[in-house]
């Protein structure tokens, strides 16, 4: 079970949804928490925990501010060059998907395949 502090990094910090629709954050929100949850099942200590943590917010945050430009504010090419300088290796959605489904899929792809 995590901390107050160590959850409230996640729960408080509204630029990890700016720019989302209600679903895809409660997607986001979720998936962190969840990963989080996880980490700290592996992690000994609390300190190792928050820099894990934080570590996932500013993932969160990049991906996060994807789904907005890809989705929300159509802006194809400045999503692109966001993944590219976020070395972002999960495949690029179409653009004909929902929000809530890229969102979705790129947090499928990123449990399975990421470091973190």
């Amino acid at each position: 079970m995590l901390s107050k502090p160590v959850l409230s990094h996640i729960l408080t910090n509204d630029a990890l949804t700016r720019g989302l629709g209600d679903a895809e954050a409660r997607i986001l929100v979720e998936w962190l928490v969840d990963q989080a949850e996880r980490a700290a099942g592996k992690t000994p200590t609390e300190s190792a925990i928050k820099v894990h943590v934080e570590k996932l917010c500013r993932r969160g945050r990049a991906i996060g501010r994807f789904v907005g430009l890809w989705c929300h504010a159509q802006s194809r090419g400045a999503a692109g060059q966001l993944a590219a300088a976020e070395r972002f290796t999960w495949p690029l959605p179409s653009c004909r998907e929902d929000p809530c489904e890229i969102m979705q899929a790129i947090l499928t792809w990123e449990a399975s395949h990421s470091s973190l």
